[in-house]
């Protein structure tokens, strides 16, 4: 085969990968009439309280940041509002989206989503990371408009898995399809994350990942060796991200030794629990807390959880884990119902992301994991993460109602008498 030729391969391999595929998402965009379901609305309940609970969470959290910035106690919570209402009404309308069709989008998002990282590294460093994208640039009437590609690269990476271990699903068990080839398309991913620096994002992607490997039965044998290695790396990580590094780390220890190096190091950790401890049974009142006055740094975002518990208590607190809870369970039956070994790896993905962020952004408020500045899902500010969010959950809702389809057919026909036919008439045997 001569260089022409493999180069006519290659073209042709890239514009079916990536532009013949956008067409055929494009095309199956819809569920079919007959996957379309009930919708799963005790999830979407469960979801609509933890929003608005979210919201009030965050009004009370941010007025005072607003106000000291800014002298608007609203900058904060008017565009969350927003997003949160155009994000509720797509979550249901991306209800009727056909999931599977998202297997052709794979690799395009994929590509779109290393455009956006590598534009992310060279944009203008806010606060000394390159997280931020500013599409329509830091001054004029949009300079507003910004988001993290590290939100879509979590998106790129569930739907990643999804994809390959469905379409390697009898080879799943095996070390390359199991573990090396789900894992090969993250290393862009966390090489431009590491650059960026994102290290929360890298824990987050990985955690999640590993996630739906173990739950889908993929390379299981193999765990007991890469969990090991993983966990090290990400120490290793920790401890040597520059001068944060101690601080990442302070965690339980640095509360319980706080000394002059471990009070400048854990500043953050350190008013968190002095919030939480504050709060006591019943807290001090919605909007009564003083720890957000300029004394924890990022209330609205990555501690907003120990403003919750200033203000609500423990009651206030065990409140919203449990309908935390509450979402990530019927979430992951969404997915055990799931019509096919996709719809069950995508929704066991979207609702690992959720758990895994309100497991690591709790246990960095109550200093009982490192400080990796993880926002809580619809809870924090962020219009980036809320709207993504809501979308991700408007694919399960779809998985769900392809799902309730499937179940209500099996009801149907366990339900109908079986139909007995009548026998033809023996006839007797010709006579010899």
């Amino acid at each position: 085969m001569g260089a022409g030729s493999v180069v006519g391969v290659v073209l042709q391999k890239l514009y079916d990968t990536f532009f013949a595929n956008t067409f055929r998402f494009v095309r199956h965009f819809l569920l079919p009439r007959g996957d379309r379901g009930r919708i799963s609305w005790n999830f979407v309940a469960t979801l609509g309280i933890l929003l608005v609970y979210g919201l009030v969470t965050l009004f009370s959290a941010s007025y005072a940041t607003g106000y000291a910035k800014t002298q608007d106690i609203y900058q904060y919570i008017r565009p969350q509002v927003i997003i949160a209402l155009v994000g509720f009404v797509l979550m249901l309308l991306l209800s009727n989206l056909n999931y599977r069709a998202l297997q052709y989008a794979h690799w395009p998002l994929y590509l779109l989503t290393i455009v956006f990282l590598i534009w992310a590294l060279l944009s203008d460093p806010q606060n000394g990371h390159y997280r931020w994208v500013f599409p329509f640039g830091k001054t004029g009437p949009l300079s507003s408009i910004s988001f993290q590609p590290s939100e879509i690269a979590k998106l790129s990476a569930i739907l990643g898995v999804a994809t390959y271990t469905d379409a390697h699903y009898a080879k799943r068990k095996t070390l390359f399809h199991g573990i090396i080839g789900p894992l090969l398309p993250l290393i862009p991913f966390i090489i431009l994350l590491y650059l960026e620096p994102h290290r929360s994002a890298i824990i987050l992607t990985v955690m999640i990942v590993f996630t739906m490997l173990i739950c889908g039965g993929c390379g299981l044998r193999w765990m007991p060796l890469i969990i090991p290695a993983g966990a090290a790396a990400a120490l290793y990580m920790l401890l040597h991200s520059g001068s944060t590094g101690t601080e990442r780390m302070g965690g339980v220890w640095g509360v319980a030794a706080p000394d002059i190096a471990s009070l400048q190091n854990d500043w953050q950790t350190l008013q968190s629990v002095f919030a939480i401890s504050s709060g006591g049974l019943t807290g001090l009142g919605i909007g009564n807390g003083r720890q957000k006055h300029q004394w924890l740094p990022e209330s609205v975002n990555d501690f907003i959880f120990a403003v919750l518990c200033e203000e609500l208590g423990f009651i206030g607190g065990a409140l919203c884990m449990l309908l935390f809870a509450a979402l990530i369970l019927q979430g992951i039956f969404i997915a055990l119902k799931a019509p096919d070994y996709f719809g069950t790896m995508l929704g066991i993905g979207l609702m690992a992301q959720i758990a895994w962020q309100v497991f690591f952004h709790i246990g960095t408020v109550t200093a009982t994991t490192p400080n990796t500045g993880i926002s809580l899902p619809f809870f924090s500010s962020g219009g980036t993460s809320l709207l993504l969010l809501l979308a991700q959950m408007g694919i399960l809702l779809s998985i769900s109602r392809a799902g309730n389809a499937q179940e209500e057919r099996h009801r149907r026909q366990a339900s109908q008498p079986p139909v007995y036919r009548a026998a033809p008439p023996r006839t007797a045997p010709a006579a010899r």
